[in-house]
């Protein structure tokens, strides 16, 4: 295959990962044509057409500088792009129309392309749902905490009651808190006590799940079957219970993945059509791993920066071979 075939990469532009993986590509003289999907309609042009005979949609996209052939696209690297933007002269209710417009124009073309994907956004809309992942997970052989979730004051603590051991809340659907001008806050997974559980549980819905005790957790990336597992040891409280909160008391390293759970993570990821993952393990004292998310446009930048595994280059590897 010739290096002309470009690479699409979909992405912020302050994406670290997205960054490492087109510095890979250009090192192998692959050639990378990066946008985001927020540049368009107004900084990206984009005209596609279909023939009733032609393996899917066929026509340019650019950007003013550059600009790919759909056609010749050999794989798509799509990570975490921002929405369509509308130019300010139009007036509400209209640009929220065209927003929606241009979003499922950008979207549903790129997801029609005939080629490698990490991963396809439709894929990845339908493995990004936590509750669905632990059936999931379960049923691919992996170990999962016991899960409840609920608006019922009485029923959670039933649970507790029955699980006979701490508790943690962590949210149903990831994301951040928008405080107001550019400040954002986590809602970070936390550990609670049953006996002060009130009628403010009724407000929304609840996840609590067993609190796994931890020697260590895993931050693993798995690339096409490839899977490289940074390990993470928080030494402070805050770190233990969730390490997002307390990055200053990190430790970090490498461990091999049981065979068992390598099986298993792929038997996972088939059965949504991904080919990436960034999966949350805790490792409890007797080694026993412990399934706790997926997250199919997780960081992962951060892993290969601490570590020095090779999980840019896997994304290279992938997306510079034979379209599918």
């Amino acid at each position: 295959m010739g290096a002309a075939r470009p690479v699409l990469v979909v992405a912020e532009r302050l994406d670290a990962a997205a960054d490492m993986v087109v510095d890979q590509l250009n090192q192998r003289g692959v050639a990378v044509m990066r946008f985001d999907s927020a540049d368009f309609p107004q900084h990206v042009s984009l005209t596609a057409g279909h023939r009733p005979t032609a393996a899917g949609w066929e026509g340019v996209l650019a950007d003013g500088h550059r600009s790919v052939r759909l056609q010749d696209v050999r794989a798509v690297y799509y990570r975490r792009p921002g929405r369509p933007r509308i130019a300010d002269s139009v007036p509400e209710p209209y640009a929220t129309w065209a927003q929606n417009q241009a979003d499922a124009a950008i979207l549903n073309l790129l997801s029609a392309l005939p080629v490698r994907w990490i991963n396809n956004p439709h894929h990845d809309r339908v493995a990004a749902h936590k509750p669905q992942q632990l059936v999931a997970a379960a049923r691919a052989g992996l170990r999962v905490p016991r899960s409840l979730i609920t608006n019922d004051p009485d029923e959670a603590r039933a649970f507790a009651r029955t699980v006979g051991c701490p508790l943690i809340c962590k949210p149903v659907l990831g994301g951040r808190l928008d405080a107001g001008g550019e400040r954002q806050l986590m809602v970070a997974t936390h550990r609670v006590d049953p006996t002060r559980f009130d009628d403010s549980v009724r407000l929304t819905a609840h996840c609590f799940q067993e609190d796994i005790p931890k020697k260590y957790e895993v931050r693993l990336v798995a690339v096409d079957g490839n899977m490289f597992a940074g390990t993470i040891v928080g030494t402070s409280e805050k770190a233990r219970t969730d390490w997002r909160t307390d990055y200053e008391n990190l430790e970090y390293g490498t461990t091999e993945v049981p065979d068992s759970v390598r099986d298993a993570i792929r038997r996972f990821m088939a059965s949504y059509g991904i080919v990436f993952g960034s999966f949350d393990f805790a490792v409890t004292p007797d080694d026993t791993w412990v399934f706790f998310e997926n997250n199919p446009a997780g960081t992962w930048s951060w892993v290969e920066n601490r570590t020095g595994l090779p999980i840019a280059a896997a994304h290279a590897d992938y997306l510079q071979g034979d379209t599918t």
